[in-house]
């Protein structure tokens, strides 16, 4: 069991079409469960359901920073949840903040193409290629970052265009409610 207090982060990247859709929006996945990255850790199944629930349970939410920069928070995840597949994001970035217009440009141009996740980790097993298996995750915030660390997922990719078509649903139905 591994009990530390300080954040980790991973990383993931877009795909080619950057996953950016209505100007704003983004959504895709931040984290693919069971897939090395490229430290040798991989995050299990379930392993960020506990943290969900208690910022639910809280009123709070996970943070949509830019490049891990806890002052320069770049837009709102409006979507987060686990599936088969892995944790998916969808969100909208805020060009009327300086970093979230950078943001917005520099995916519009193609220069920046990945997401990462900070966390704490709660529970973890090493693995016998010394990487980590990561079973409990404490999810503190979600970046646009320049380098990608888990190739396997990217914003745009989804398990299947049903679970894809529902998340970006459920993020126009809670935009057009809060609008």
């Amino acid at each position: 069991m591994n009990n530390t207090s300080r954040l980790e982060t991973k990383f993931s990247s877009f795909d080619d079409q950057s996953g950016l859709k209505d100007g704003t929006t983004i959504s895709g996945y931040a984290s693919v469960f069971g897939a090395p990255d490229q430290g040798g850790d991989s995050v299990e199944k379930g392993a960020y359901a506990a943290s969900l629930a208690a910022l639910k349970n809280a009123g709070r939410s996970v943070k949509m920073l830019w490049q891990h920069d806890p002052a320069k928070p770049i837009g709102v995840w409006d979507v987060i949840v686990e599936d088969d597949h892995g944790l998916h994001v969808s969100g909208r970035l805020l060009p009327d903040i300086q970093a979230g217009a950078e943001a917005l440009s520099l995916i519009k141009a193609g220069a920046i193409d990945g997401l990462s996740i900070g966390y704490r980790t709660k529970r973890a097993k090493k693995t016998p290629d010394g990487g980590r298996s990561l079973s409990e995750l404490e999810l503190w915030e979600v970046s646009l970052v320049t380098f990608p660390m888990l190739p396997e997922a990217r914003v745009g990719a989804s398990e299947d265009a049903l679970s894809q078509d529902l998340v970006t649903a459920i993020a126009e139905a809670r935009t057009t409610l809060l609008a």
